[in-house]
């Protein structure tokens, strides 16, 4: 039995036409990413990588929403405190988003619903992103006093965006929207996120897989010479010292979790925040 056939976060499929499916499945958390899945997409991706048949990967999530973020229950429980727990753990993460943009074959990831914190991180990482009309997107780590990982947004949709939506912890931002700032490709009907990349995936499958892992290696590069991986490792510093902080607001909501459970404290958040407007809602 091979690794792939005993996950139970994910389903893996390997299809004939050379694409390879990871589709998310913690559908009663909203696909946010433990632990566990962490390791079993890192299996899912080793997977594709030594399989030659295997030429695109495409990821989404199953039940109403591609990802939700960090499973937040992971933390609360294990409750980490100090610099080396939590480069440990910050570290983990961000080698789980950077693996989408260092795969050797190119990444596509099919957003519908909620996509979210790190969910909203993956889908960046990866190479394409088509989502449904019915998708939102943001990253509201800051409202809580916790931190964007891997911080790939300024290379997508430029500083004066990226310091908008990351400083305000958007969360409501629409499909439409996403597409109109570059966050994602393009949008499409709901319900047609998954057939539409897989549509993408297969023009690309066609075509000669060495071609297309150096001309996607030769883009990588452009970034990288640019210092896209420098910036992203300096933000990890960073990301360790602010989870390392004990402000109040974070604070407040780790007691919340821990005495009333996630949901409550997710509530004291949004309710913060109630009155304030959607980006893009004017556009």
């Amino acid at each position: 039995m091979s690794a792939t056939e005993t996950l139970e976060t994910l389903r893996f499929e390997r299809r004939d036409d050379g694409i390879a499916v990871i589709a998310l499945n913690r559908p009663e958390r909203l696909n946010a990413i433990s632990r566990r899945m962490i390791a079993e997409v890192h299996q899912a991706l080793d997977a594709v990588e030594a399989d030659p048949a295997l030429r695109v990967l495409v990821i989404h999530g199953e039940g109403r929403a591609f990802c939700s973020g960090f499973d937040l229950k992971d933390d609360a429980a294990a409750a980490p405190s100090g610099v080396t727990t939590w480069r440990r753990l910050l570290k983990q993460d961000f080698d789980f988003m950077t693996r989408f943009w260092d795969l050797a074959k190119p990444t596509i990831a099919a957003v519908h619903g909620y996509c979210l914190a790190g969910g909203c991180e993956l889908a960046m990482a990866c190479d394409i992103t088509i989502a449904g009309e019915d998708a939102i997107f943001g990253e509201p780590e800051l409202r809580f006093g916790s931190v964007v990982t891997a911080l790939m947004m300024p290379w997508l949709v430029g500083p004066k965006r990226t310091k908008e939506l990351l400083l305000t912890g958007e969360d409501r931002i629409p499909a439409a929207w996403a597409e109109k700032i570059g966050l994602i490709n393009r949008t499409v009907p709901v319900g047609r996120h998954l057939d539409e990349a897989l549509a993408v995936a297969t023009k690309i499958a066609r075509i000669d897989p060495d071609a297309v892992a150096m001309t996607k290696q030769a883009i990588n590069r452009t970034f990288e010479t640019m210092g896209l991986r420098e910036a992203l490792r300096a933000n990890l510093d960073i990301a360790v010292q602010i989870e390392n902080l004990e402000t109040p607001e974070r604070k407040t909501f780790q007691e919340i979790t821990r005495r009333e459970g996630l949901k409550a404290a997710i509530a004291w958040r949004d309710a913060r925040f109630a009155a304030r407007k959607p980006s893009g809602s004017e556009e």
